[in-house]
Order: C-alpha cells, then structure tokens, then sequence
C-alpha cells in the first residue's frame, strides 16, 4: 500500500505564504512518501492560494508542466482534490489532472452545507464525463464530505455505473453526519477509489458540540480498523493522509442521520479542545490570529510528522 499527502495538511502554511506546490512536493518525497494530492479548491480566507486553483497554484501551461516535472522527479504518485460535479467545471479538472499526470480525482456534491438537489443532480452529471475519464484513464471519487452518508454515496456510484467513477472514504467526514467511520468505511470500501486518512475528536465549543480535527493517532477514530478494512476489502493500492489540524466543523445532519443520535462514545467521546480556549476559540483554528499563527504552524508541522509515523506504522502491520 503506498502512501501519500494531502495539500490540507500544511494548510496554515500554504495560506502564509510558507509553502507552495514545489515546496510541498518536495517535503512529501522528503518524509519518504509515494505520492502527493493537491487540492485546488480555494476559500475567501486564503490570501496566499491561487483564487481558482488553490494549492495548485494556478493552471497556466507552463506552470502545470513544471509541476509535473517535480512530480516525477522524486517518482511520485499525483492525484486531484476538487469539488462539485457541474460538467464543464468537472472538465476542466479532468483536463489539469491529465497535464500534471494525476489519475484519480476526488470531488463532492454539496458545498458545505446539505442539499438535497444537488445530490439527485449528481449521477446525470457526473454521466457527462464518464467519456472524458475514459480518454484520459482517470478515475472520479465521490466523497462523503460532511454532509453525505456512505449510503447515499453509494447510490450516486451505483447510479453512474462506470468503473471509472468510485467513492472516496474520508476517514473523519462521517462524524458530521452523524455516521460511526468504522461503519462507513466498511459500506464504501469495495467502491471506494482514494482516502483522507485522518483522525479526530469530539469537543465542545461556544456554540454546541463540534468535530476537531487533530493528529493521527491522537483521536478516537479506531484509524486501525479503518486502515486494515481499506487493506482487506477495497480496490486500494493508495491511502493519503489529510491531517486536519488545527481544525473544527460542525455538524451537517439532524443527528440520527448516519445512526448516532448522541456525543459521548467511541469516535463521538467528547474531549478537551487541543489548545486552551481562554487563549483561542475553536472556532478561529483554521484563520488564527496573528499572536497564536506560529505556534500553530509549528504545532501542524509537529501533526504532520505524527500522522505520517502512524500510518507507516499501520501499513507496516497490515501490508507486509
């Protein structure tokens, strides 16, 4: 099983200005890593992301051919996080995964916020681009990003019917849907394409409960359940890691959607927030203020090195 790296795991630091796509790919190669996955979605908070291609960088020929190269150069894997299943829009992803030599793509249905709509639009649009996945050989994720249950995932895979179009198993994103991970990943293994690898807490914050994101290993997301039935029962030959951390989200779904209905057990027990609430809410983790911002990049490099030693660790015991 090979391993790669999420650009959201240096998030603080590509969003300051501290690292770039070159960088990035460099750093994945230099923790011994197989591959690297870029995400080219960009929020209004980024200041230092490319406004349309986020971590990426930008899209111009020269560009996306230099990062190729660098990819190659240390022999890694490419893949693609993206969103939403507008057909151009998905496109013209398909189109920049091709140019940097990426062969698998994650996207998702609803922009952060449950619809309905969008995920009964999803399997006609997603049709639209079976022939374009085809030219090129690459394959399409569908996530369970916060706000989708494994089984409505698995309707839109069944739907679509290509063999080019699968699921992608975030390992935390069920929590706020109220789904056990364990019970998640096993629905979506047998379909699922690529991963977040991931680990996280529940915490409670100003306005209710919350899922915190910290470093693999440190969480109560039974990581090596999830690890060992991606190995046993899934079409997997890679798992990438996207610590999320420093890091909070709400819960999507009415509780009871993915069938837990309260915090307090397993992946659900609730913790203390990872960092002193009287210094910095959970809520501003993600955009910290200036004071605290080098002490969390310091504390996300520390996170990163942390989850890439456990997901060694446990591909070490299960893939040898």
């Amino acid at each position: 099983m090979k391993l790669g790296l999420e650009t959201e795991t240096y998030h603080l630091l590509f969003q300051n200005g501290r690292m770039d796509i070159f960088d990035f790919i460099r750093t994945t190669a230099e923790h011994g890593l197989d591959g690297v996955m870029i995400n080219v979605i960009a929020y209004p908070g980024d200041k230092y992301l490319h406004p349309k291609w986020g971590a990426l960088g930008g899209a111009e020929p020269d560009h996306l051919q230099k990062v190729r190269q660098e990819i190659e150069k240390y022999g890694l894997y490419a893949e693609i996080d993206a969103r939403g299943t507008e057909p151009d829009h998905l496109s013209e992803i398909i189109e920049v995964a091709h140019k940097i030599g990426a062969d698998v793509i994650r996207t998702y249905c609803c922009p952060g916020k449950y619809d309905k709509e969008l995920l009964d639009q999803a399997p006609n649009n997603i049709k639209k681009v079976v022939p374009l996945l085809k030219k090129y050989r690459i394959k399409l994720a569908v996530e369970n990003h916060e706000e989708e249950i494994a089984d409505e995932i698995i309707q839109i895979v069944k739907e679509v019917n290509s063999y080019w179009v699968g699921a992608h198993c975030d390992f935390g994103n069920s929590m706020m849907a109220w789904e056990d991970p364990v019970e998640a990943a096993r629905k979506l293994a047998p379909y699922t394409y690529t991963t977040h690898f991931k680990d996280h807490i529940i915490i409670e914050a100003k306005d209710g409960y919350k899922v915190c994101g910290v470093p693999a290993g440190q969480g109560n997301i039974d990581l090596d359940e999830i690890f060992k039935i991606m190995v046993e029962h899934s079409p997997l030959t890679r798992i990438n890691i996207e610590m999320c951390y420093p890091y909070v989200a709400q819960f999507k779904r009415e509780k009871g959607t993915g069938g837990i209905f309260e915090v307090g057990e397993g992946a659900f027990k609730v913790e203390d927030p990872p960092f002193d609430r009287n210094v910095i809410e959970p809520e501003n983790y993600y955009y910290p203020a200036e004071e605290h911002l080098e002490e969390l990049i310091e504390k996300q490099i520390q996170g990163a090195e942390q989850s890439i030693k456990h997901a060694m660790a446990l591909r070490n015991k299960y893939c040898r």
